[in-house]
């Protein structure tokens, strides 16, 4: 889909860029810092707050938004040492599932405040390491996720059955505390889903947790980002209105939102190498590919996008919907299908939108060997 560029910083880097700065992830910092500013007043009166590192781990963005956060949540051995590296002081709170003994290790090593506990095997060698940890539970909760973009499966956390077998390994080990539940059940919701999905969480968790002092339950991430209306923002005010409703004395609520803090911030810019029209269709051919940007492939949108026109009088289409593709020898390598952009002529700048997580960080880059993009960090 067609969007407005309506970051006069970014519009005005690629306007000025040359077509050797291209193709570039261009971040919005200010925006960035403010929008991370507003979540914060809404919700960290009520809950922690901690960025998942996973949505965009760029030492940048990190600096960006810590200052925002109460810590943050990395996934693995190598998200531990990046963040630590980049936050020394950050705390830190390490989650996902078969984590090997070398990262349980480095985790308390580095000083991380809570395991996420994804199974009793993962738990008993921790317990084994004979070393002082602070532990959340990981719950799966059979439940309806319908309108989820992303339901967790079975792989990701232990149902209420495994969860009881690690009462016992709990009990052997007085240096392993149990100090709450972790709960990230689904992605894509909007504020009431995750209101009444947060309930859901505390009503299971608060029993199991009778007798624990000062119990902390981490209500995962997973708030809605909508790809086809970038206006479109979760609303913050409403969730943390919610949580407060849910909120008990004594008790610690804590959230991990990623692609919802970050995403607004990146732009992928690149500008038309080509412009052809086969089997009645238009296609522009972009200089680099989805190696950079595989957000849409993995996701199967379109990546929202503005033109920049140039004046060129090269091949342009005749003004019918155009697909932007890349430079990659796949007919996946695909950013937008049927785009109603007016005229595109090689030459024009095109900037996608919404590429400030899960971009970068989880293509597939050497394929072909292409130049990796320039990374380019706009302040006030």
């Amino acid at each position: 889909m067609i969007t407005a560029l309506t970051a006069p910083r970014v519009r005005a880097w690629t306007e000025a860029a040359a077509p050797s700065d291209l193709p570039a992830y261009v971040h919005d910092l200010p925006a960035l810092r403010a929008h991370a500013g507003a979540v914060a007043a809404h919700v960290r009166p009520v809950a922690e707050l901690f960025y998942a590192a996973k949505a965009n781990p760029d030492p940048a963005v990190l600096a960006a938004v810590a200052p925002c956060a109460d810590g943050v949540e990395v996934a693995s051995g190598g998200e531990l040492a990046h963040v630590r590296s980049v936050l020394p002081d950050a705390r830190l709170a390490f989650g996902g599932p078969g984590k090997t003994d070398a990262e349980l290790a480095a985790a308390l090593d580095a000083g991380v405040e809570r395991l996420h506990v994804e199974s009793p095997h993962e738990l008993a060698r921790l317990a084994a390491l004979r070393r002082d940890a602070g532990v959340l539970l990981r719950v799966n909760l059979a439940g309806d996720r319908a309108g989820a973009a992303l339901a967790m499966s079975g792989p990701f956390g232990m149902d209420p059955a495994a969860i009881d077998a690690c009462r016992p390994i709990l009990a052997a080990a007085p240096h392993v505390r149990l100090r709450g539940v972790h709960a990230h059940l689904a992605s894509g919701l909007d504020a009431a889903a995750m209101v009444r999905q947060s309930a859901e969480i505390l009503g299971w968790a608060r029993p199991f947790l009778h007798g624990v002092t000062a119990p902390e339950i981490n209500l995962g991430g997973g708030m809605a980002v909508d790809y086809a209306d970038p206006a479109a923002r979760f609303d913050w005010a409403a969730y943390a209105r919610g949580l407060a409703g849910l909120r008990r004395p004594g008790e610690t609520l804590r959230i991990e939102p990623g692609r919802a803090l970050s995403v607004y911030c990146g732009w992928y810019v690149t500008d038309v190498l080509d412009v052809k029209r086969a089997h009645g269709e238009w296609f522009a051919i972009l200089r680099g590919g989805t190696m950079h940007l595989r957000t849409p492939v993995t996701k199967g949108h379109d990546q929202p996008c503005a033109v920049l026109p140039r004046g060129g009088d090269g091949p342009a289409t005749g003004g019918e919907p155009v697909t932007f593709v890349g430079q990659l020898c796949t007919p996946k390598d695909v950013f937008a299908r049927r785009v109603a952009a007016g005229r595109v002529a090689v030459g024009d700048r095109v900037a996608f939108a919404m590429a400030g997580a899960y971009a970068w960080n989880i293509s597939h880059h050497g394929f072909l060997m292409h130049p990796e993009p320039r990374f380019v960090y706009l302040d006030d």
